[in-house]
């Protein structure tokens, strides 16, 4: 069952966050929402532990270490932008 939770905030906040939701879409009350979930997702993810394997950390760090390679999409993408950009 939905809890409320009731906060101060000052105007000059409220403003910036009324005019976010609204570029969304969305209620000053969902937007809130949203945001402090993802926020504490993040949270929660920054102090996730992963664990595996010494053989599959050895195989995550072969791919991380290794040469990138180029995807044609980002290439064309950031020709493009040079050239709007004029340099």
């Amino acid at each position: 069952m939905p809890a409320p939770i009731s906060m101060r905030l000052p105007e000059d906040d409220l403003a910036i966050i009324d005019q976010a939701a609204e570029l969304r879409g969305r209620s000053r009350t969902d937007f809130m929402r949203d945001a402090a979930v993802q926020a504490a997702e993040q949270v929660l993810m920054e102090q996730s532990t992963i664990r595996m394997s010494a053989e599959h950390f050895a195989a995550f760090k072969a791919l991380i270490s290794a040469p990138g390679k180029l995807v044609p999409e980002m290439v064309d993408r950031l020709r493009k932008a040079r050239r709007l950009r004029g340099a």
